[in-house]
């Protein structure tokens, strides 16, 4: 007999059975008792079996997780999306498969049929935007949620390379090809003019700084951009830049999966459009020289043009890329755990610069009660690099003529008197000894609750503590170009870094009726603190590498550093009928590097939204949603120096080996904030069942209180003072746009773009002291930040971009001798301007505002389509607008003036004058030549337009469910396999340096390399 529940009088019959008193008679069983029924004594199991399909296409879903909740017990699902399992008759399923919404429906008997939704990015989504998660309707800013599938198509150890072209409004300037190489971020213009431009950083609710740090790119689950006022005002005086919020895997309730990838590849270097001249097209231009008699090379003939060697081809190869990593996630109700581990690692494309990282992450929640969770979470990365680099710039620079080697293949040595330029050193001679290394170590840890205080009121705790421990040894040899002058050096660094962060709030979401209100009060402490020591030691025997061994300790150095910013802030919001929403926050920051008496500052944003489509009035069946919405807030920016409040003394000079102090930093006690007020507007919008997504926003953001580096006089020995001046406006509008173009059974095909413009403008600056002693608004004229010398410069003027261009302008080349031509103003007799003629004389050329650096348009577009197991996709990135100053054309391309170098092609459409009457792009070229043609000005100036194919990936998916695997891909990838560009150089995307966005090439670009990745992805 199959028993489910036994009433009251039952349980007795049953006890009275098992007790061996059967001969009681019924009747002496009490019968004035409730009949209540009691839990069941045995529950019925059974064969379980069903089906799984997709919701949309009634296909099967193979390789579905189909387990008992709470248990691990469970099963796959088959070729025809059936499984099979043993369970009680009405226990609790949980189907589970990658790209599908996980769904639990009681087990019955017989046949079952389970439909899965696609996971897609639906209204009801839940993004992480910071300090809480919201509802996708619910966003009254701007800002876009990248999930993990989106950032594959590129294999690099940077997170920051991942965001290239993929999220409208955010400019990437790409780390250079060197593996390990960073980008930097610009995220809605440059909004300062001394500090960074980085957006803040915020990895699972801990502020990190203004990189991602280590983090492992494989680690994350998605990235949320906020980019106005709206989003961002909430971080106060660090979301000036932006923020970008990365959220990181965790554990799930569900059966423990298994996910392994591993991609195999090779990379490669490419020289765009530079190209620089073999052995006979050096000779036969040096013969062509105006005053080619006057060449005094020490070998100068014709066997020139049969010596041919390739500095390119020396330094560059196929660099091996290999990247591995295995994770587990699962758990169940009361903890579920992440585990995942990580290894990477590159050879240069330039020879001998090897780059490996190693990464680990631990995630655990646990619910020991109802109302606990516990959320600790450890994660660390070693990172290793061993420097021994062929030059970068001998690649270009170094002559033809003149190899390493002689004709035995022997290295031959510095300033060798065999080579054509017998002043040069062979640096392949220095590589067989010198060499640097490098280790980095960062680790995390966090120790996270949250306290469920009643159904609509959460305390929750953030702490988080970070260790940075970075090292790296420097060997010159005795012998070597850098070591012979002081037999030899010896190099030692050391660092530490800790931060600490901790965030206290409290949580509150209460609903009743069509009310709903949400809102947090909190309170943010976040402390720095950097050590570090450098040390120097000369004259040692080779090959000795400690410092022990040094006779003299040439230096030592060290320093500390500490800053600190402590917050309280909240943040609340109001959602009426689902359509109807208002949020605001305020936040009250301070910072040790302010003024002592505007230490403190205020922030503050308010936002709404109207979800039109939902209106009762609305009936339009193909529109699934629309909103507008609307911000305006505060936010700030603090300087980069850590003590610009104080009067300080600098004690590390030093006279006739005596300690001493001088002066080095007047304080300014009423230095504040650097604010932004932002003022935004966007339209949201999703057609045809979701299947056409439009999204617009338009921005306006005005910058007060620029900090600034003020130039003073140097009578007290300090040149420049810390003081808020100046104001700044940046204007712009995003688009993106996104369609399901086909989507059926078997195939599917979607298509997106965005678009990003940025106008920035100057709207005031400090005063000078003009001629007649009043204090004036002047233009400023500042560097163009590559600290190369005689490169171009730009100019701060009101009204116009802070990246202007401030050049000699290129007039073009005098038909009639040849000379070099640029423009100058004309003048009347009161020194009014009224006109512009040429000159060939540089020192009379004027100055003129040429441009600026940043592009008019700027974003991305990509393609996915499938066919049953396969996909392909691709992602462009495009740049309208915009210059470059290519400076390595003043080397190598500078008609005669440098000699010891090698020298450009001319690109197509080039031309040279060699007579009378020629129209040509460039002037003569004489041996020495001292016309100036290649000095600083327009000429270098360039359009940075590009259209590049950054990825292009094909892929199928198997399912092998008979194996116990969910699934497994194959797949192939390209990265930057073309550039359509008129730029003249090596690649339009100039590299980023230090996390700045350079507008200058020089003469050694290490660029993108191109991939060809191979890999294998395994879940199960």
């Amino acid at each position: 007999m199959k028993i489910k529940t036994l009433t009251q009088r039952g349980k007795y019959t049953l006890l009275a059975g098992v007790l061996g008193m059967s001969s009681i008679p019924s009747s002496a069983i009490p019968t004035g008792m409730a009949d209540v029924s009691l839990p069941t004594v045995a529950q019925q199991t059974a064969k379980i079996k069903g089906k799984v399909l997709d919701a949309r296409t009634g296909e099967p879903v193979i390789g579905a997780n189909v387990v008992v909740k709470g248990t691990t017990n469970g099963s796959i699902t088959n070729f025809d999306g059936e499984y099979e399992l043993t369970a009680p008759i009405g226990s609790t399923l949980s189907i589970s498969f990658i790209g599908y919404k996980s769904i639990e429906v009681k087990a019955t008997g017989g046949l079952q049929t389970i439909k899965l939704d696609e996971d897609s990015e639906a209204l009801d989504e839940v993004i992480v935007v910071g300090y809480t998660t919201q509802r996708k309707e619910s966003l009254t800013g701007s800002m876009n949620n990248i999930k993990s599938e989106k950032l594959k198509d590129i294999t690099t150890p940077s997170v920051e390379n991942l965001l290239n072209g993929k999220v409208p409004g955010v400019y990437v300037a790409p780390g250079s090809g060197q593996p390990g190489s960073s980008g930097a971020v610009v995220i809605r213009g440059q909004a300062t003019l001394n500090g960074t431009t980085s957006p803040l950083w915020v990895i699972d609710g801990v502020i990190v700084g203004s990189d991602a740090g280590q983090l492992n790119p494989a680690d994350i689950e998605s990235m949320t951009i906020l980019k106005d006022a709206a989003s961002t005002a909430i971080y106060g005086s660090q979301g000036a830049n932006g923020v970008i919020v990365v959220t990181t895997k965790s554990g799930r309730a569900e059966k423990m999966t298994i996910e392994a990838s591993v991609k195999l590849g090779v990379s490669s270097l490419n020289n765009g459009n530079l190209e620089v001249m073999n052995g006979a097209e050096l000779y036969d231009y040096y013969a062509s020289f105006q005053n080619a008699n006057e060449i005094s090379f020490p070998r100068w003939n014709k066997d020139l043009r049969d010596s041919n060697f390739s500095w390119w081809d020396l330094a560059t190869q196929n660099g091996l890329t290999q990247e591995y990593n295995v994770s587990l996630r699962g758990g169940n109700e009361k903890m579920q755990s992440y585990l995942s581990v990580g290894y990477y690692d590159e050879e240069g494309a330039v020879k001998g610069y090897d780059y490996s990282r190693y990464n680990f992450r631990l995630k655990t929640t646990y619910k020991p009660f109802d109302w606990l969770t516990i959320k600790p979470a450890l994660s660390g990365s070693l990172r290793n690099i061993d420097d021994r680099q062929y030059s970068v710039t001998a690649m270009y620079s170094m002559l033809p003529w003149d190899s390493p080697y002689d004709k035995d293949g022997n290295l031959v040595p510095h300033r060798y008197s065999g080579w054509v330029n017998t002043q040069q050193t062979n640096y392949l001679y220095d590589l067989q000894w010198n060499y640097s290394e490098s280790k980095y170590y960062e680790f995390m840890g966090s120790l996270d609750f949250d306290i469920k205080i009643t159904d609509w009121l959460t305390f929750s705790s953030v702490n988080n503590y970070k260790y940075i421990n970075s090292t790296s040894h420097g060997y010159s040899d005795p012998r070597s170009s850098s070591g012979e002058n002081v037999n030899g050096r010896l190099t030692e660094w050391r660092a530490e870094v800790t931060r600490r962060y901790t965030n206290q709030k409290l949580l509150i979401n209460k609903d009743f009726g069509k009310h709903s209100i949400s809102g947090l009060i909190a309170y943010e402490f976040n402390d720095y603190y950097y050590k570090n020591l450098d040390v120097y030691g000369t004259g040692f025997v080779p090959g000795f590498e400690v410092l022990d061994v040094v006779s003299k300790p040439e230096r030592t150095k060290g320093g500390i550093s500490e800053w600190a910013t402590q917050s309280y802030f909240t943040q609340w919001k109001y959602v009426y009928d689902g359509k109807y929403i208002a949020e605001a926050s305020i936040r009250r920051d301070g910072a040790s590097n302010l003024g002592t008496n505007a230490k403190y500052g205020n922030l503050l944003s308010g936002s709404v939204g109207w979800i039109i489509s939902r209106e009762d009035w609305f009936d339009v069946d193909w529109i699934d949603n629309l909103k507008l919405r609307g911000g305006y807030g505060t936010v700030g920016n603090r300087p980069s120096s850590l003590y610009p409040q104080y009067d300080l003394y600098s004690v590390s000079s030093s006279y006739n080996e005596n300690s001493g102090a001088l002066i080095s930093v007047i304080g300014n006690k009423d230095l504040t904030w650097e604010k932004t007020y932002t003022t935004s507007i966007g339209l949201d919008a999703a057609l045809f069942n979701n299947r056409l997504r439009f999204t617009f926003d338009f921005y306006s953001k005005d910058t007060d209180n620029i900090l600034y580096n003020v130039p003073v006089t140097g009578l007290t020995g300090v040149t420049s003072v810390y003081r808020n001046i100046g104001k700044m406006k940046n204007t712009g509008y995003e688009i993106s746009l996104g369609g399901d173009i086909i989507s059926t059974k078997d195939w599917f095909w979607n298509v997106e773009l965005n678009i990003g413009h940025n106008s920035n403008k100057l709207k005031d600056l400090y005063k000078q002291k003009d001629t007649d002693g009043s204090y004036v608004v002047k233009p400023v004229i500042i560097s163009d930040g590559s600290s190369i010398a005689g490169t171009a410069q730009r100019i701060l003027e009101i009204g116009y971009p802070v990246d202007t261009y401030y050049l000699k302008e290129w007039a073009g080349v005098n038909p009639e001798n040849g000379a070099p031509m640029w423009y100058k103003d004309t003048k009347d007799s009161e020194g009014n301007v009224t006109g512009r003629e040429t000159t060939s004389n540089y020192a009379e050329a004027g100055y003129y505002k040429c441009g600026s650096a940043a592009p008019d348009l700027f974003g991305g577009f990509s393609t996915t389509l499938t066919w049953k197991g396969f996909d392909l996709n691709a992602v462009f990135g495009y740049s309208i607008g915009g210059k470059i100053y290519n400076y390595s054309r003043q080397e190598y391309d500078s008609d005669g003036t440098y000699t010891d170098r090698n020298q450009m092609k001319l690109k197509d459409g080039w031309n040279r004058w060699e007579k009378p009457g020629d129209i040509a792009t460039h002037p003569v070229a004489k041996y020495n030549n001292q016309d100036k043609g290649n000095s600083a000005s327009s000429r270098y100036l360039e359009d940075s337009d590009y259209l590049k194919l950054r990825s292009l990936t094909l892929g199928y998916n198997f399912k092998l469910p008979q194996w116990g695997i969910q699934n497994l891909r194959v797949f192939m990838n390209a990265e930057n396999l073309f550039t359509i560009t008129d730029y003249s150089g090596v690649d339009p995307e100039i590299p980023a340096s230090d996390g700045s966005v350079m507008g200058t090439a020089g003469p050694a670009v290490y660029p993108s390399v191109r991939k060809y990745m191979f890999g294998l992805n395994l879940t199960f």
